[in-house]
């Protein structure tokens, strides 16, 4: 493919990375966000002015804008529409995780997608964060020796808005933080998880919410290794970043602790009104959108698939049925 300017489109800012993503457009050289579509138009025209793309009154007229690519940030039950309203009309899709809200959507999408011949991405940024490259290739050097166990943890803050209206988002905390960690496991190892056990609270951080706030899960690996993962919106809104994921890896020849965003330095000031980080280093999302950007351009296949995101779906969906039944749940 030619050096020629890459149009991509935007389809909706409902999740808070949509504005990471745009950004990261933004900074990309030969990149243009071709035009924004959200049916909170509100919302859209914000975001769109604020990102200098102009909004669309329909999804019809951004897909008229022959795009190269597109990306979907809708809530999580909208997913499936967006992609089958868009496949065959875009060459490149990138979805928000979790792929969708229910098993039987994000399968649909795949098979949409692949009857349409549009290639289907899912966004697992955390793969791109630099901690965690330097422990996948310290483990494929084997240089912990055989690996027994994975201790994970993935908080964060409470979203509020359509995340915790379970007919938008499928779920709270465990569906929006556990797809980030077990895609993670399953890329680092090349495995799937076989069983899960889950415990799942609703209510107990924020009290009265109607949604699951905290879980913890306990899984087992197709390749022996066994894994706990611990997930919460338990961070209080001044929390620095949107989570904090940790992997603890223990295997016969020593331990190692990875912090996925410990990129940072810690600022407290008059002027931040509150503490936060001021990043350095790799951007997780920078690194997504540079993989989806160069994958149109050589045309080539998705390095995080569709099915990656079936099958992190698919492991959250088994804790929840584990924590309501009280018992393990097989996976295939």
């Amino acid at each position: 493919m030619s050096k020629h300017t890459l149009r991509i489109g935007i389809v909706s800012f409902a999740h808070m990375h949509a504005a990471g993503y745009a950004a990261c457009l933004r900074s990309l050289t030969g990149v243009e966000i071709t035009g924004v579509y959200d049916e909170n138009a509100e919302r859209g025209t914000v975001q769109a002015d604020r990102f200098g793309a102009p909004f669309m009154q329909t999804l019809e007229a951004l897909l008229d804008c022959k795009l190269d690519g597109i990306i979907i940030c809708s809530e999580n039950a909208k997913h499936r529409f967006h992609v089958e309203q868009v496949a065959g009309r875009v060459g490149h899709i990138l979805c928000e995780k979790p792929i969708a809200s229910t098993a039987e959507d994000g399968q649909a999408m795949i098979e949409t997608c692949a009857a349409a011949g549009s290639h289907l991405h899912i966004a697992f940024p955390v793969r791109f964060a630099t901690p965690i490259q330097q422990l996948k290739q310290m483990l494929e050097r084997e240089e912990l020796g055989h690996i027994y166990a994975a201790k994970c943890t993935n908080h964060g803050s409470m979203p509020g808005d359509w995340f915790i209206d379970k007919a938008l988002s499928g779920g709270g905390a465990v569906i929006d933080h556990t797809v980030h960690v077990i895609d993670l496991l399953r890329w680092i190892w090349n495995t799937e998880v076989t069983e899960v056990y889950a415990e799942v609270g609703r209510g107990l951080i924020h009290p009265g919410l109607d949604i699951d706030d905290v879980g913890l899960l306990s899984f087992t690996l197709a390749n022996g290794v066994y894994g706990t993962l611990d997930t919460s919106w338990s961070r209080q809104p001044p929390y620095p970043t949107w989570g904090d994921v940790k992997i603890e890896v223990v295997g016969e020849r020593g331990l190692v602790l990875v912090d996925a965003l410990s990129q940072h330095i810690d600022v407290s000031s008059k002027s931040t009104g509150r503490h936060r980080w001021a990043g350095y280093g790799s951007n997780p999302d920078l690194g997504l959108i540079r993989d989806f950007i160069e994958i149109i351009r050589t045309n080539a296949e998705p390095s995080i698939r569709g099915e990656d995101g079936l099958r992190a779906l698919e492991v959250a969906l088994a804790a929840y049925r584990s924590a309501q039944e009280g018992r393990p749940i097989q996976l295939a």
